[in-house]
């Protein structure tokens, strides 16, 4: 996402529409995504997406500029996704069978790279989902976002220290998940 001036931040804090469509404009995109890793769902990523910037236009004026709007709006994404993914998770299994029952049906219609790539992100999703939110977060921050453990401390308000442990069971849970599926597909 490219920084957004401060001018622009201002005059929309101020009650600007044309300010606070220019923030949308520029951000929208990344807050979407960084929502897709978290839901896992587009749907649900684009509800939190709109979510997001109804909680920035009622706390706009609350900015003060002691963190960079970058870091906010990580912060204002990342609570929001996850307040949603606790929501959703109980309908995830059913959304997910429904999901792969559609995607069979239209598998003769789609192409063997985007067949490959909706297996990639399947294997991506599984793994994130065995994960709780916290160490799911942190993964998506670090590993597919590639914040630093600092801008991961400061997007999520912890100590960096509490990034660095959330990410070494995080992968300490995937790999022993890895261990064991490749014990099941030798057995």
């Amino acid at each position: 996402m490219q920084d957004i001036p401060k001018d622009i931040i201002t005059k929309a804090s101020e009650g600007n529409m044309g300010a606070f469509e220019e923030i949308y404009k520029v951000a929208s995109g990344f807050v979407y995504s960084v929502a897709l890793r978290i839901t896992n769902n587009p749907d649900d990523a684009q509800e939190v997406t709109q979510d997001v910037f109804i909680i920035i236009y009622k706390n706009l004026k609350k900015f003060r500029f002691r963190s960079s709007f970058k870091t906010w709006l990580y912060r204002v994404t990342v609570n929001t996704a996850i307040n949603s993914y606790k929501k959703i998770s109980k309908e995830m299994n059913r959304r997910d069978n429904y999901d792969i029952a559609v995607e069979r049906q239209c598998a003769s219609r789609t192409t063997e790279v985007a067949l490959e790539r909706k297996d990639n992100e399947r294997v991506v999703a599984s793994l994130l989902n065995i994960l709780n939110p916290e160490q799911r977060v942190c993964i998506i921050l670090r590993e597919i976002e590639g914040l630093s453990y600092k801008e991961i401390s400061e997007v999520l308000k912890i100590n960096i220290n509490t990034v660095r442990s959330r990410l070494k069971r995080a992968r300490e849970a995937l790999l022993a998940y890895g261990k064991r599926g490749v014990v099941k597909n030798e057995l």
